[in-house]
């Protein structure tokens, strides 16, 4: 295939160039060019390989000059519906499942209302395998059309081994539950941190399309965090990065459920305020003192706010920016844009089924 050519692909041109497509097309190969700088013989290179690989679809509009001269335009868009992927989401209380095309839309989803934390694992996969087969089935699809499986797990994952280290779902098992689902779907499975699949539905559907560094904060049962960095998700040098939940706020503070103690998650996360609902002030100073100390380091340009516990409590968000006023560099703080966004079950899928359409796209290790 000619768009597999590594001396076309170098750099994740490939990756680029179908990620600007899925975003502005119908776009023209000249404004390609212009976009990523590079070389118009690269550009047609890759574009001519991915229409011969039936990725893309090329249309002909008359008029391609001001003056109605000249030959037509030649306008790529995706062929969205070549290509699936799948997503899910792991909570407490639900299992999210969305079956997305390769321009990452929605085509179907579903959500299996059930409590997790007391099941073994052997069961949650059984659970996932059950609501990927019915999600596809109900999108009108085989299972032998899906690409592959992102799943969006709370807890410290390891994506790149493809397990669970600790996870308010799992507990303090080592879980290789990629693993677990491939053998039952025989789907090539990733999984992720869910706070990094924030990040990445941000960049891809939702408040971050327009920028390369930013962050996003998750309040749910734990707090999470996903940090993109240069347009690329940062997971530190194992992997499991950035865990803004368990970052201490308390020298010998409350227990967390991770074995420490005075992390974050004891009093801001959705855990610590069902056992205790006077923590909801503490709660926002806590995470905006936090959020503070780490933006004074990384100076973004925005950071979104989502979550129940931050789209649901007005105090804590209202704590959180205001403890941002107090304690970021003023001129640090100026810079920062600070964005609530509510997101639906189906959102999170979409961000873990995202993982699998970066790897499509080809993106660069």
């Amino acid at each position: 295939m000619k768009s597999a050519d590594p001396e076309l692909t170098g750099g994740g041109n490939r990756f680029r160039i179908i990620d600007l497509i899925r975003r502005l097309g119908p776009i023209a190969r000249v404004e390609i060019v212009e976009r990523t700088n590079l070389s118009p013989a690269t550009v047609s290179a890759i574009t001519g390989g991915l229409i011969e690989d039936g990725l893309v679809t090329a249309s002909h509009v008359e008029g391609g000059e001001p003056s109605g001269r000249g030959r037509p335009r030649v306008m790529l868009q995706l062929q969205a519906g070549i290509l699936h992927a799948v997503g899910v989401k792991l909570s407490l209380g639900r299992i999210s499942v969305a079956v997305t095309d390769f321009a990452g839309r929605a085509v179907h989803s579903l959500v299996l209302p059930v409590r997790l934390d007391r099941q073994p694992a052997e069961t949650i996969a059984d659970l996932v395998e059950d609501g990927v087969r019915q999600c596809v089935s109900d999108a009108g699809l085989r299972l032998e059309a899906i690409s592959g499986l992102g799943i969006g797990i709370p807890g410290v994952i390891d994506a790149s081994a493809g397990r669970s280290h600790w996870s308010p779902v799992f507990g303090h098992a080592v879980v290789n539950f990629a693993a677990m689902i491939e053998r039952r779907l025989s789907l090539p499975t990733q999984i992720e941190n869910d706070a990094n699949l924030a990040a990445l539905a941000e960049s891809w559907f939702g408040r971050a399309q327009d920028l390369a560094d930013f962050a996003v904060v998750t309040a749910e049962d734990t707090i999470g965090m996903g940090l993109l960095l240069g347009g690329r998700l940062h997971r530190g040098a194992h992997g499991i990065g950035a865990e803004f939940g368990h970052v201490k706020v308390e020298v010998d503070g409350a227990l967390c459920r991770c074995g420490q103690r005075g992390c974050l998650d004891t009093v801001a996360s959705g855990w610590a305020l069902s056992r205790n609902p006077e923590l909801l002030e503490r709660a926002g100073d806590m995470l905006g003192l936090a959020l503070a100390n780490l933006m004074n380091v990384l100076n973004l340009p925005r950071i979104i706010l989502t979550g129940s516990v931050l789209t649901s409590q007005e105090l804590v968000a209202n704590r959180l920016e205001a403890a941002l006023d107090r304690f970021m560099l003023p001129t640090l703080r100026e810079a920062t844009e600070i964005v609530r966004h509510e997101w639906g079950d189906e959102m999170w899928a979409r961000g873990a089924a995202s993982l699998v359409l970066r790897r499509l796209y080809g993106e660069p290790p």
